[in-house]
């Protein structure tokens, strides 16, 4: 059994809302310090004003090998800038004033060995986040992580493949609290055309494993997906192209004015998505 199963957390109350309406959620990922923690405090709140049901905030990692050549430049980008986990810490914090939005911290396993476990999730959960996922911790290695978040009331997110097989599917929900976050395709991440055909035959596999909402990421990106996924999954997450959007905008000239357009753009994203995810919605209402 897991050692967290949280109902009380913004992710759970969140999810909870979603399924009541019936609508699919947005997760939104992008790297914290990219070009800037204040940019970053930015984005988040533009994301959360336009609709994103979750936000996902990636700590930089000088060897993301799960991430794609987009979220790889970011990270180079933050981590030049000097941003550390700490920070991003502090960050959340400040977001806390004037925000109630689920935020995920989502890292690679060494930030957190460094700044240890204990501190990390005391210092995260004071700060207000609600959740954490480690792309490089596999649940057979999670033990004394999960005690320790499951003390702090923190989610455990975990990934799950298409490469998983139904045990190995099941063995990741029972790690997981808040959602589960199944991952479209092999390969890293990166914005695609299209969504893989097996993807309902995968989202029928973690469903006869787990009761959690299922998040599908990796190469979402149009409101097409959004509205393929309605009906299928919980949640889509977004952020290859989210964070190729702050990217354009600010990456040659990260002035305040490539800043506001970066969020201006993030913000327009977001409710092209929802907007998609309601439309979704209202074709499933009227289906026989």
């Amino acid at each position: 059994m897991p050692l967290a199963t949280s109902n009380s957390t913004r992710i759970s109350k969140r999810f909870a809302a979603l399924r009541e309406s019936g609508e699919l959620g947005i997760v939104a990922y992008i790297t914290a310090g990219d070009p800037t923690l204040d940019a970053t405090h930015k984005f988040v709140l533009a994301l959360a004003d336009a609709g994103a049901d979750v936000i996902e905030l990636g700590i930089p990692f000088s060897d993301p090998l799960a991430d794609g050549p987009t979220i790889q430049r970011a990270s180079e980008r933050a981590l030049k800038a000097g941003t550390t986990l700490a920070q991003v810490i502090h960050l959340v914090r400040e977001i806390r004033k004037s925000s109630e939005v689920p935020m995920v911290l989502f890292s690679y396993y060494n930030p957190v060995l460094q700044l240890g476990l204990e501190k990390f999730a005391s210092s995260a959960a004071t700060a207000g986040a609600d959740g954490v996922l480690i792309t490089d911790l596999t649940p057979e290695e999670s033990h004394d992580y999960r005690q320790v978040l499951a003390a702090h009331h923190l989610d455990t997110i975990f990934l799950g493949a298409p490469t998983s097989t139904d045990d190995r599917l099941a063995k990741i929900a029972t790690a997981s609290s808040g959602f589960l976050y199944l991952i479209s395709r092999t390969g890293v991440t990166g914005a695609k055309d299209a969504l893989p055909d097996d993807l309902p035959a995968l989202l029928r596999r973690a469903r006869s494993v787990t009761q959690l909402p299922i998040a599908v990421g990796f190469g979402i990106s149009l409101p097409g997906h959004v509205s393929v996924l309605g009906g299928l999954a919980d949640a889509a997450v977004i952020g290859s192209a989210l964070v190729s959007e702050i990217e354009k905008a600010t990456a040659a000239n990260p002035t305040p004015a490539g800043i506001d357009a970066a969020a201006t753009g993030l913000a327009a994203r977001i409710r092209s998505l929802k907007e998609a995810a309601r439309h979704g919605l209202s074709r499933r209402e009227v289906a026989p």
